[in-house]
């Protein structure tokens, strides 16, 4: 499929419980992690997903290392309780897809993995990455989802080399 087909439904799944962001570690361990925040669109005149992860997670550490990573849409209305298990524990303390039976199947160059029996997969080679900084975010968004942390996501960019609906 095109990149920006179904947009429709990741940004339901976004809207609602989420969609996974899959990334491993230098050794093969697949880590997984909720998302409620993404972007597709064109930048540097290449298809891209941007995903925003705070430092303070797990997932956060093994993309600043990774070179790829998947976003996973489920169908609509499944996959409910592994979403929200992968949005409320970190994968220092689990092995979330172990924990919730997710399996995983190789992706683009046998690069990236992806969770199976998700409708929508998003493929991306890691591209770039920026801070958000307090002194350049608006106001209203600091109050609502920074309330004096300092824990702003780093927004990563990732080119998408592949996308899928199942």
């Amino acid at each position: 499929m095109k990149y920006c087909d179904h947009l429709d439904k990741l940004c339901a799944a976004l809207e609602g419980a989420g969609a996974f962001l899959v990334v491993e570690d230098g050794i093969g361990r697949v880590n997984v992690m909720t998302i409620g925040w993404a972007q597709v669109g064109v930048i540097w005149g290449q298809p891209m997903m941007t995903v925003l992860v705070r430092p303070s997670r797990h997932t956060h550490d093994l993309l600043a290392k990774a070179t790829h990573f998947s976003v996973c849409v489920p169908p609509a209305g499944a996959m409910k309780k592994e979403l929200a298990f992968c949005g409320s524990k970190s994968g220092r303390d689990y092995d979330k897809a172990r924990v919730c039976g997710l399996t995983f199947k190789p992706g683009y160059g046998h690069k990236v993995r992806y969770v199976s029996g998700c409708e929508l997969v998003y493929q991306c080679e890691l591209y770039g990455n920026t801070r958000i900084e307090a002194e350049t975010a608006a106001p209203p968004a600091l109050s609502r989802y920074y309330p004096g942390d300092g824990d702003l996501h780093t927004v990563y960019f990732g080119k998408i080399v592949k996308a899928e609906k199942f």
